[in-house]
């Protein structure tokens, strides 16, 4: 178990994504996931409140309708579950009639009295920040949500809600959700880490496994020929150096005895303040290699041969 920031959430390392539930998997799909997971000792779900609103003939909510739904089925133990905020249709943005709004609705939606971790999902610049963050702070006070957090914000974004979070003496984030992978670093590693370090905040990073390229599945930038809607956003980084990590990552899986998927999961979980990576399963068949990214602990010299191959060149952004 991982706590989050300086919260008394104690969670396993690898958090379960729910974007693709009410997407690419169904009802009873989604409920054979979510059992797997936890019947392996999984207790850390993510979802937001506009998944999957880009379906055509979905309205949002879809994914925290059936993880509501399997809460009351199963009534698990311990399970903590995060959301967000300001995508929905009808909940765009951060003002503070919104963020009430809509944590309403997702409680709801997830059958509970309280949110265990609220995301702002992404910043809402036409909103003061003072507006949003006492928002928040009024949901925590009124025993709406647990703990806060920020999603797709910039470092100095984050500075600044914390200071008006200090100011304003209400509940301060305890994490940080980033986009964040083996191909996908600089950005969080030279200015979100940094700040997550300074506050004490968890970084629980998305695209842990860069939509499926980090499975291994994915080595051409051709996806014409896959079934999968996600499978473009794999093939993108099918570069020279996307199939020199996988290479890499093969090597270390193969002497490991265990799966491309977990080890790269496994490197996520070494690096600075990270909490859990989110990784979400298409079906049963997956989820054991998430679980084994949770548990697998890598070597130094792994995380380093890891860090070499992945490291940013001008020719080989991500």
């Amino acid at each position: 178990m991982t706590r989050i920031g300086s919260s008394d959430l104690d969670v396993f390392p690898l958090a379960l994504g729910g974007n693709v539930f009410g997407w690419t998997v169904d009802r009873d799909a989604s409920f054979a996931v979510l059992d797997a997971y936890v019947d392996g000792g999984g207790d850390f779900i993510d979802t937001a409140d506009s998944y999957s609103a880009w379906v055509p003939g979905n309205r949002g909510g879809e994914s925290e309708e059936i993880i509501g739904e399997w809460l009351a089925s199963r009534r698990p133990r311990g399970v903590v579950v995060a959301t967000k905020v300001s995508q929905h249709p009808d909940f765009s943005g951060l003002s503070a009639t919104t963020v009430r709004a809509a944590a309403e609705a997702s409680l709801s939606r997830l059958g509970v009295d309280e949110l265990d971790l609220y995301y702002a999902h992404f910043d809402d610049e036409t909103v003061p920040l003072e507006e949003t963050v006492a928002a928040f702070g009024q949901l925590v006070s009124d025993g709406l949500v647990r703990h806060v957090g920020v999603s797709n914000y910039s470092a100095e974004r984050i500075r600044e809600w914390v200071d008006i979070a200090g100011r304003l003496g209400v509940a301060q984030p305890i994490a940080i959700q980033p986009h964040y992978n083996l191909v996908h670093r600089n950005a969080v590693e030279d200015t979100i880490i940094p700040v997550a370090e300074e506050f004490g905040l968890g970084l629980v990073p998305y695209y842990a496994l860069a939509s499926g390229f980090l499975t291994g599945k994915y080595r051409s930038t051709d996806a014409s020929g896959e079934a999968s809607p996600r499978a473009a956003g794999a093939a993108r980084y099918a570069t020279d150096q996307g199939l020199r990590v996988l290479d890499a990552l093969g090597e270390v899986a193969h002497a490991r005895g265990t799966s491309i998927a977990a080890v790269s999961l496994a490197w996520l979980r070494a690096q600075p303040t990270v909490v859990a990576p989110i990784a979400s399963a298409r079906s049963v068949d997956q989820v054991p290699d998430l679980l084994e990214g949770a548990r697998l602990e890598l070597s130094s010299d792994e995380v380093h041969r890891l860090n070499d191959v992945s490291a940013w060149t001008p020719t080989s952004a991500a």
